[in-house]
């Protein structure tokens, strides 16, 4: 599937986080990449190479084992990144509910 933007791609990507838990993790693996970067740049460089291990490693785990799908990842790295990112900071805001709601019920396509 192609995407000619990545206003476009944001309806897909949510609709493969459909799940809370699945929505939960990817939180957790963000928290926790960014945490181990600034521990990385502060103390020790070695620990850089656990960012992407945790970040990637929680996500992916979620869409194997709770939410059942292939990860968008695979198919499309940069706007998967920049989704997780914006859904991250939805979260936090406490935002990531009205988002769902807002892009209502779309057909789950499949990415590739």
């Amino acid at each position: 599937m192609n995407f000619r933007s990545f206003d476009e791609f944001w309806p897909f990507y949510v609709s493969q986080h459909s799940k809370p838990a699945t929505r939960r993790w990817h939180f957790a693996g963000t928290l926790l990449s960014a945490a181990l970067l600034v521990y990385a740049a502060a103390f020790n460089w070695w620990a850089l190479f656990l960012v992407p291990v945790v970040g990637y490693g929680l996500a992916w785990y979620s869409h194997l084992f709770v939410e059942g799908n292939v990860p968008a990842t695979f198919g499309h790295p940069l706007w998967s990144l920049l989704c997780d990112y914006k859904m991250f900071g939805l979260m936090l805001t406490g935002k990531m509910d009205r988002e769902i709601k807002r892009l209502g019920k779309r057909p789950i396509l499949n990415g590739f």
